[in-house]
C-alpha cells in the first residue's frame, strides 16, 4: 500500500520508514507529490494531525499518515506544544535561504535558545516529547486511526549531542542516562515518543486495515 506522509521533513520520513519497516507500505512525502503543507490552526496534536492527514489525502487521492508532535514543558503550561516547530521567530540569518533543511536547522537553534531563555532559573524542568500519529484511508474516512506516544524527560541547561533534530539536544531521558541527541538512531527508534505511537498505529493498521 502506498501512503503519503503529510510532512516534508526528510528526517521524519526516514524515522517513520524505519518504524514501519515491517508493514507492507511505501511512505512518500507530500512534497514529492507537489502537495503544500496544511494549515494547523488547532490547539491539540490530534486535531492538527487529522487536518494534515485529510489535507494530504484530498490532494493526492491516497491514504495518508500524519504526525503531529512536539515538546510539552510542565513549567510552561505545556508549551511549546503544537507550536514546537515554530516556537521562536526565524533569525535574521535565515533571510535569503532557500534550502529547506538549512532553514530547519536555523529554526531549531532559535527554538532551543528561546526555550532555555523561558526556563532560566526554573526549578521544575520536567518535559516530554509527545507524538500523535493519524492515518486515514481517504479524506472522508469516518474511522481515522489515532495513536499516541509520550517520552518523559527533563530539559537540560544547554544543548548536548549531535544527532536527531528539533529539541533532541535539550531533552535528557533519565531512563537512558543521555539526551535524545546523544542516542544512536537504533536506540531512539526503540524508545522514542514516535516509536511508541508507531507501534500502536502499526497494530491498529494490521487490525482495522488488514495489513501485515
Amino acid at each position: 500500500m502506498r501512503l503519503v506522509l503529510a510532512s516534508n521533513n526528510a528526517k521524519k520520513l526516514k524515522e517513520l520508514q524505519a518504524l514501519f519497516a515491517a508493514l507492507p507500505i511505501e511512505l512518500v512525502t507530500q512534497g514529492s507529490l507537489g502537495v503544500t503543507e496544511a494549515e494547523e490552526p488547532f490547539h491539540t496534536f490530534v486535531e492538527n494531525g487529522l487536518a494534515k492527514a485529510r489535507h494530504a489525502s484530498v490532494a493526492t487521492g491516497l491514504p495518508a499518515i500524519a504526525d503531529d508532535s512536539g515538546l510539552c514543558v510542565d513549567a510552561l503550561g505545556g508549551q511549546p506544544g503544537v507550536a514546537s516547530a515554530h516556537f521562536a521567530p526565524l533569525p535574521e540569518a535565515a533571510a535569503g535561504h532557500s534550502d529547506r533543511e538549512a532553514l530547519r536547522r536555523l529554526q531549531d537553534e532559535a527554538n532551543n535558545s528561546l526555550l532555555l531563555q523561558r526556563l532560566a532559573g526554573a526549578a521544575d524542568r520536567r518535559a516530554r516529547f509527545v507524538s500523535t500519529l493519524v492515518a486515514v484511508r481517504s479524506a472522508a474516512d469516518p474511522e481515522p486511526l489515532i495513536a499516541f506516544g509520550r517520552w518523559e524527560g527533563t530539559v537540560l541547561a544547554q544543548p548536548v549531542g549531535s544527532g536527531g533534530f528539533g529539541y533532541d539536544p535539550l531533552l535528557h531521558i533519565p531512563a537512558l542516562g543521555r539526551a535524545v541527541a546523544e542516542l544512536p538512531a537504533e536506540l531512539k527508534n526503540q524508545h522514542s515518543h514516535r516509536a511508541l505511537a508507531a507501534r500502536q498505529l502499526a497494530a491498529l493498521m494490521r487490525g482495522a486495515w488488514r495489513l501485515g
